[in-house]
């Protein structure tokens, strides 16, 4: 009895899949229809963040206007949800994270990183630092936020 039923399991199990062929379905074969064809700026090659990364950050011309109030309270609000944390409320690296770590983050603040233009701060901010104690923030922060951050630290001066 075992065997007969083994057989006609198998006997079905045959016509089935004669009958639901699975490489017949779209989901198998979703690239049997000729791919569309992408016109030439489809892809950016200038501007892009690959541009930015190959970048020297002493090069880099911010497109925000130096001092520009509304990047500044734009830049403000962007380090406040992604940088407080580790850098603090007073920018001196004694946030709520960054106190667990040694040394301490950067303190904002200092002679270190107000002499840095716009671009290196973006670039440092972006794609972290050699070392890794700055986290690489590109596919976090959106490029715009990224520069109005830098505005903000510039703008908040030495210590």
């Amino acid at each position: 009895m075992r065997r007969i039923l083994i057989v006609l399991f198998c006997s079905l199990a045959a016509t089935a899949c004669n009958d639901w062929r699975m490489w017949e379905t779209p989901a198998v074969r979703p690239h049997e229809e000729p791919l569309l064809i992408m016109d030439e700026e489809t892809v950016p090659v200038s501007g892009a963040e690959a541009a930015y990364r190959m970048a020297d950050g002493r090069t880099l011309v911010s497109p925000v206007g130096a001092g520009d109030p509304e990047a500044v309270a734009a830049g403000r609000v962007g380090y406040q949800t992604y940088c407080a944390q580790c850098h603090g409320k007073y920018h001196d690296g004694n946030g709520t994270v960054g106190q667990s770590f040694e040394p301490l983050p950067t303190d904002l603040r200092s002679g270190k990183v107000q002499s840095q233009t716009d671009g290196e701060i973006f670039k440092t901010m972006s794609y972290g630092l050699v070392d890794g104690r700055q986290p690489a923030l590109a596919t976090t922060i959106a490029v715009s936020e990224r520069w109005a951050i830098a505005a903000y630290i510039k703008s908040l001066g030495e210590r």
